[in-house]
């Protein structure tokens, strides 16, 4: 069978290793003021989310991820009424967060305003009407200061960035004087989670370092992950707080408080996959271990811009 080459797009893991995707057509490809987006349909995932020619989320598995980004944290505080999000372009992040009814305000900060519009416009499912929700408020800005500067304090951050590339947007989000400021800006029982990247075994660069960087501020820091197809494997996630034990709920816990919240429409978790996603396999335990200090001086960049 002979492969038509142009109809396949090429995601690089690592300057070693390629996935093959093939696609349809391209829905929307152009540059904003930091990065290239480009929408794709996928025969297998639906349309597709690109920034800088890496996977962001895919319209069949998006729930994977953003759920797992959320929830845990949202359910391990006993009653999350204010969330904020860097970054989560899309608006799926904040689509998960307004199913708890106990939240009042849902702030969102995204420097690149043309990733909102374009989701809006292509993507209008993900965030599934959370844009005109009174609760939420969308500033296009850098992340980072708005926090810094802001007088508020959160039950929840949330950190739903791209990856640390040399030049892009976000590596400043992912190091010590960061978690720093996000620590000095959650309430008592505050809970930070962030995507962490690969959790592939040969690919845990990032997740080791983000782990280790949060160790330095935070008490209490939990590695978990689930398969998400469209990213071609396991992603990592972590979880960090001063006194909560996010990890710590019990499958019948967070049923539980799911129940109570009447959170019912979860594509994926649920009490059995919470406890099933912080089990870590006993090779990825010893792995995960150590890792480099994130700091403003020695940032991490996974690719080179």
């Amino acid at each position: 069978m002979e492969i038509e080459f142009s109809k396949w797009f090429f995601d690089e893991v690592n300057p070693h290793l390629l996935q093959l995707h093939a696609f349809e057509g391209m829905i929307y490809s152009g540059k904003t003021k930091f990065q290239t987006l480009e929408i794709m349909k996928s025969p297998v995932f639906g349309k597709v989310l690109l920034l800088d020619g890496k996977i962001q989320s895919s319209e069949a598995d998006e729930f994977i991820y953003h759920e797992l980004l959320v929830h845990p944290p949202m359910l391990a505080h006993p009653k999350p009424e204010k969330v904020f999000i860097a970054g989560g372009g899309e608006g799926a992040t904040l689509r998960e967060i307004l199913k708890h009814p106990s939240v009042k305000k849902a702030v969102m900060v995204d420097i690149d305003a043309d990733v909102i519009t374009i989701s809006k416009k292509y993507l209008p499912e993900y965030a599934a009407g959370a844009f005109e929700d009174k609760r939420s408020k969308v500033y296009n800005t850098d992340a980072r200061k708005w926090l810094a500067e802001s007088k508020e304090k959160f039950d929840v951050i949330i950190i739903d960035l791209t990856e640390p590339v040399e030049k892009g947007p976000a590596y400043l989000l992912y190091t010590k004087e960061f978690y720093q400021i996000v620590q000095s800006k959650l309430t008592e029982n505050g809970v930070i989670s962030v995507q962490a990247g690969c959790a592939s075994y040969t690919e845990l660069l990032n997740l080791k370092a983000v782990s280790h960087t949060l160790k330095s501020i935070f008490p209490i820091v939990s590695i978990y992950q689930a398969d998400i197809p469209s990213f071609g494997g396991p992603w990592g996630f972590t979880v960090a707080s001063m006194n909560l034990d996010v990890a710590a709920m019990t499958p019948a816990e967070v049923d539980k408080k799911l129940k109570a919240r009447r959170i019912t429409d979860l594509k994926f978790y649920d009490g059995l996959t919470h406890m099933q996603m912080f089990t870590l396999p006993k090779h990825m335990r010893k792995a995960t271990r150590g890792g480099r200090l994130i700091t403003d001086d020695s940032p991490l960049y996974l690719y080179k811009g």
